[in-house]
């Protein structure tokens, strides 16, 4: 099958498509004919080792040989293992891949259940959202989930006040579309030629970051959500209440399969959309990654393998 490897760390051009063995799936695992996958910050991170720890997980000195990135992808089930009951062949999926990522291929192959607290590590299938096509389906798995783990690690409800920043993003549209479904005020801090993205899919309150500091307002909140991390912890401390909690993609609560299953029922419900940027054909990868790279994307980066 073909599929992109990781060949060194370092700039997108490290990331080449090559000829690799097709996947055969065990008893209990389902081969995914992939779709879509996505150009997700987390598989830029690894490429680009950010944080130095990621060497210790996929490579110390260079990624591991053939090393596949690629956090969540959508497509259809091709073949099925002798034990799997929950789905069959040409069902319609959306997937996390855990730490084998490997979304940057044809196929990948996954269990249909792991044990609860593991999805994150070991993967994550459910079928896909009839609502979706595939590519806005393939950027819920790791987007939609980091979203939602967040706001429920500040158990975000009805009255709450929440800023975030980086509001435009991927993980910033989830979280705006989450947090008014809790029933919070949200105020999102993006720049100004987003602010009517932002205010279409939930917004009350928009900030211009390129214009003010927000820290120096006088406004307080129960939730600061930093979706792109480049807040200063204590700094931000001075805009919360005084039992208000700070988020920034850290110890996250374990994902649980009934997680996505929360986020495919309100997407099915019209409660919750994918905002898209841009698509890119997995031949394009390398110019997807660099697209990405400069960290003005607005939403999701989509990459197409097998066209519907």
């Amino acid at each position: 099958m073909k599929a992109v490897i990781c060949t060194q760390y370092g700039s997108p051009e490290v990331l080449q498509i090559k000829e690799v063995a097709k996947p055969k799936p065990k008893d209990n695992e389902v081969l995914i004919k992939i779709y879509a996958t996505t150009a997700h910050i987390g598989d830029t991170r690894i490429r680009r080792v950010d944080p130095f720890f990621v060497r210790f997980i996929f490579g110390l000195f260079k990624p591991k040989k053939n090393l596949i990135l690629g956090l969540e992808i959508s497509g259809v089930v091709e073949a099925v293992g002798k034990d799997i009951k929950t789905f069959k062949k040409g069902d319609k999926i959306f997937a996390l891949t855990g730490f084998g990522l490997g979304g940057y291929a044809e196929y990948r192959c996954l269990p249909e259940k792991v044990k609860e607290g593991t999805q994150q590590r070991k993967g994550l299938v459910a079928l896909k959202p009839e609502n979706l096509t595939f590519e806005e389906a393939a950027t819920v798995p790791a987007g939609g989930l980091t979203a939602l783990k967040n706001l429920q690690k500040a158990n975000i409800g009805k009255g709450h006040k929440i800023l975030i920043n980086g509001a435009s993003g991927s993980l910033g549209t989830y979280a705006i579309q989450l947090a008014k479904y809790y029933g919070a005020e949200v105020t999102a801090v993006c720049s100004a030629e987003n602010f009517e993205l932002v205010k279409s899919i939930g917004a009350d309150k928009v900030i211009d970051y390129t214009k003010e500091d927000f820290i120096q307002k006088q406004d307080k909140y129960d939730i600061v959500y930093d979706a792109v991390m480049k807040l200063n912890a204590s700094r931000s401390r001075k805009i919360l209440n005084s039992n208000g909690v700070f988020l920034n993609n850290s110890r996250l609560p374990k994902i649980k399969e009934e997680d996505l299953l929360f986020l495919k029922n309100l997407i099915e419900k019209n409660m919750l959309k994918p905002v898209m940027d841009r698509t890119y054909s997995i031949e394009e990868i390398v110019e997807a990654h660099r697209y990405v790279d400069k960290g003005h994307k607005i939403g999701n980066v989509a990459v197409t393998i097998f066209a519907e």
